[in-house]
Parts: C-alpha cells; structure tokens; sequence
C-alpha cells in the first residue's frame, strides 16, 4: 500500500508541475497559495493514514518548492539568495521558467525582472542539473517484496520420487 501511494503522489507531483510549468495563466502568488494548501491537505491526510513513512510526502517536494518560489518575493539579490537555497529539487531550468512565466495577478505585484533572472541563474550555474524541463509523470518506482524467511528446515523437507529430482544430493 505504501509503495501505491508513493507512486501515486509522485504521479500527482509530476503532472502538476508540468502543468505549471507549461501554463503561464497558472504562474502566480494565488496559485502558489492554493497549491501549498493542497499539499498541506494530501500530507494530512497521509498522516491520518499511518502512511508517513511510505515516501509519498517526499515525492511532492519539487511541487512545494515550486509552491513556495510563487509566493516568495522576487525583487533583492537577498531573495535570489533565498530562492536558490530553498529550491534544491527544482533544476536551474524550472526555477528559471517558473519565474519567467510568472504573471502578477493584481496591481501590487510586480512581474520578475530580467535582472533578477540572471543573477538567479549566476548563482546556480555551478550546480550539474539534468538539461530536462519536464518530470517524467511516467517513472514507475521499483516494487519491493519484503523477504520472509521460511520456519521450515531444508533437512525436513521430502521430496517425492514422482518429481523425478533423483539427481539432487542432500548435503
């Protein structure tokens, strides 16, 4: 059950932030708001399941980190500084369109400039990301079966003559 679920979030995880990677419309404070509610409400949940320990929660980070890059505020080399230390699970290329394709949904916001998209690139340029955008929201995660060890000795087992195993040799 622990590994379906792990499968499932980051399913959830990877079409949610290509989707947000893809759509301009969806790239703003309230969005930010919205999502990290959301996750909030998953994690809770996967608490009062007793599942917390299966990896789900982890397999959301790059969504919360996306989440938390809409809402923060995108102006001083300060907050470059913050936005490249929180986003350790988003690429240089995702926090990059992210912010390029943010779009201020009211009068007080203001959109990112240009500058301060490349002093968030200078700052991460020294980090070996994958060149990918996208998630592969098709990853499948290895099933793991847990071994259970037999209580039954293998000097007690009989094998019948009609399995025709004559060549076998206890030892």
């Amino acid at each position: 059950i622990q590994q379906v679920f792990k499968q499932l979030f980051y399913m959830i995880n990877a079409i949610t932030l290509n989707n947000l990677l893809l759509r301009k419309d969806v790239c703003s404070w309230s969005t930010g708001m919205q999502l990290r509610f959301n996750i909030s409400q998953l994690e809770e949940w996967l608490h009062g399941k007793n599942l917390q320990q299966s990896g789900a929660a982890q397999t959301l980070e790059p969504l919360i980190q996306a989440a938390q890059l809409l809402q923060l505020k995108k102006k001083t080399s300060e907050d470059a500084e913050a936005i490249c230390s929180l986003c350790t699970s988003l690429t240089t290329q995702q926090i990059v369109k992210i912010l390029n394709l943010y779009t201020p949904v009211n009068e007080f916001e203001e959109r990112v400039t240009v500058a301060f998209i490349r002093n968030i690139q200078k700052q991460l340029q020294e980090r070996n990301d994958p060149p990918q955008l996208l998630l592969d929201f098709k990853h499948m995660f290895p099933v793991l079966f847990p071994f259970n060890p037999s209580a039954i000795t293998m000097d007690s087992i009989h094998l019948p003559a009609s399995l025709n195993l004559d060549f076998l040799n206890k030892v």
